[in-house]
């Protein structure tokens, strides 16, 4: 039986959730910034930081890993090009997530996932 005790289901199913994570990192990519609920924060971190760790060794193989994970081939260039060189001597921590309170239609927790500079 297989137990997922690690994730957040988010309420959704898990291709959604896999979809959502996609459309959320390249939007963090390609903004450096984005704000939603915080267990989405959570989990988009998460997604993000690995993706940033397997495309540090910039080679053809880690170039492969992030077009099958984002779609978009601008925001692909934008890691590689900007991304990369930014967190060469970092391991780890590349985003930051800030809290900002209540949303007024349902009072969900929202927060601010941005990339460290």
């Amino acid at each position: 039986m297989i137990k997922n005790h690690n994730t957040r289901k988010l309420a959704v199913t898990p291709s959604h959730k896999r979809a959502m994570m996609r459309n959320m990192t390249t939007s963090l990519f390609l903004h450096e910034k984005i704000t939603t609920t915080v267990p989405r924060a959570k989990e988009v971190v998460r997604f993000a930081e690995k993706l940033i760790t397997k495309a540090k060794p910039a080679d053809l193989d880690a170039k492969k890993v992030l077009h099958g994970e984002i779609a978009n081939k601008d925001v692909v260039k934008k890691v590689f090009d900007v991304l990369v060189p930014r967190y060469k001597e970092r391991n780890g921590g590349y985003t930051q997530i800030f809290k900002l309170g209540l949303r007024k239609g349902d009072s969900a927790e929202m927060a601010v996932v941005k990339l460290v500079i």
